[in-house]
């Protein structure tokens, strides 16, 4: 995709601070950080979001991730990390190429988690009953 931002940056035309690269994978700091360390994990293959990614470039960038959140929370001295992927436009995605985001917390960082709710038993049996359907 030659308009896409993170081939651009994946290409080097557009400059990003990398702290990981190898054949299949780069991650490079948030330019608009929830907190200091903010990475986004991205496939050097372009593809639109999750639902959209062949499982194996899923299967080397959580691979990735995973060692990647280690580095970051040492590195900043995070007390945890948030590991999000949005998918499509209701979800806040904005930049449509496959990027996992890696989010360090601290104590006292004022974020807060996404608020829960209540759904009736009917509800909940609906969207069970739903969902087992959609994955047979």
């Amino acid at each position: 995709m030659n308009d896409c931002v993170f081939c651009k940056i994946i290409r080097k035309e557009i400059p990003a601070d990398f702290v990981y690269e190898n054949d299949k994978i780069v991650a490079f700091l948030d330019i608009a950080p929830v907190n200091k360390g903010h990475t986004l994990v991205v496939p050097k293959e372009h593809h639109s979001d999750l639902l959209e990614t062949p499982d194996d470039v899923l299967h080397d960038m959580i691979v990735r991730a995973k060692k990647i959140s280690k580095a970051v929370m040492s590195a900043v001295k995070a007390d945890g990390v948030n590991l999000g992927v949005n998918t499509k436009p209701a979800a806040g995605q904005v930049i449509f190429h496959t990027h996992f985001h890696i989010i360090p917390r601290f104590e006292k960082d004022g974020l807060r988690h996404w608020p829960s709710q209540k759904l009736t038993n009917e509800e909940m049996t609906f969207a069970k009953e739903a969902i087992t359907r959609a994955l047979a």
